[in-house]
């Protein structure tokens, strides 16, 4: 099933659904985007305005969806509240497509990461059909290591990124 709008879920679970991203989400982007724990373990993506979060949107998973039928999706309580973004990414740096989150702190330590993880690695695997999925994270990113491993995602080794940083290769 493609999503194709708000109204659309990727899929649910109990107390989540996965939504494709719309340029009406440019203001949750600018926040999740901004947050100290995005930029301490994803990097600094100098989306600041609505503008940018809105090229943001269109040149990551908006763009995503149309090249691979996949890719970073909304994650939102089932009464609407955005609280974070899960999904499937396609990096020429890596050979499988990896399985990428992140939440707002305030939605942190509710189990939310795990419940909505662990349906998005079953999606990619049993619906999209793809054999093998890796997952890649900062060595002092212990929340997302562990879970990574929770999710069932095996530690492969690690490596230096293209600027030089230190991460692990999870795969399943």
């Amino acid at each position: 099933m493609k999503a194709t709008g708000k109204q659309d879920y990727i899929l649910e679970t109990k107390r989540l659904r996965l939504r494709e991203f719309t340029p009406d989400d440019s203001n949750f982007i600018i926040e999740l985007l901004n947050s100290p724990e995005w930029i301490e373990f994803i990097g600094d993506k100098n989306v600041r305005t609505e503008t940018q979060a809105i090229e943001y949107l269109q040149n990551g998973p908006l763009k995503s969806y149309t090249q691979n039928d996949y890719g970073l999706w909304l994650v939102e309580t089932k009464d609407g509240l955005p609280v974070g973004m899960c999904g499937i990414i396609k990096r020429d740096s890596l050979e499988n497509p990896d399985i990428g989150f992140a939440f707002l702190k305030e939605f942190t330590s509710k189990g939310y990461a795990y419940e909505i993880a662990s349906a998005t690695l079953s999606y990619a695997m049993n619906e999209l059909k793809i054999s093998k999925i890796s997952a890649i994270t900062l060595p002092h990113n212990t929340r997302s290591v562990r879970l990574l491993k929770k999710i069932g995602m095996k530690l492969i080794r690690s490596f230096a990124s293209q600027n030089g940083e230190e991460l692990l290769l999870f795969e399943k």
